[in-house]
């Protein structure tokens, strides 16, 4: 498969389409999305920062850098977040490169410690990432793994 990844911040013409796609996935108000893509395009600090997979003219994945990804650990940041891969693109590796992308573009960026939260048990270490300890997410009743990656 032929995709190519896309950092908002380079192409600031997509950010309506990727915020309709990030709240389609994830159910967020397009408006915190919206807002989130309008603070990565001032270029004012190394994130928020929002990345696409595409397919041609087709988003197929995305993630994004955030300051905290709702959970009680501020102190951790900043927060890989939103990682969606559409179903009939999964299996072919582009949850791995966008890992991969987002790591080294914060690391360009001075940031060479990232956090996300996941209730995954395995995904993440095979892209260089390590359980770091439990948090509390907002609103949730069970604590959630918390998983670190240092460039």
């Amino acid at each position: 498969m032929n995709y190519q990844i896309i950092s908002l911040e380079k192409c600031p013409e997509m950010k309506n389409r990727c915020a309709e796609w990030f709240h389609e996935k994830w159910g967020v108000p397009l408006e915190a999305y919206l807002e989130s893509m309008e603070d990565c395009l001032t270029g004012k600090n190394a994130f928020p920062q929002w990345y696409v997979a595409m397919d041609g003219e087709k988003i197929v994945g995305g993630l994004g850098v955030i300051n905290n990804d709702f959970h009680d650990r501020k102190d951790l940041s900043p927060n890989v977040c939103a990682l969606y891969v559409e179903e009939d693109y999964r299996c072919q590796g582009i949850a791995g490169a966008l890992l991969n992308f987002v790591c080294e573009d914060m690391k360009q960026k001075g940031i060479d410690t990232l956090y996300l939260v996941t209730d995954h048990t395995s995904f993440y270490e095979r892209y260089g990432w390590q359980f770091f300890c439990h948090a509390q997410g907002d609103g949730e009743d069970d604590l959630t793994r918390l998983y670190i990656h240092q460039s």
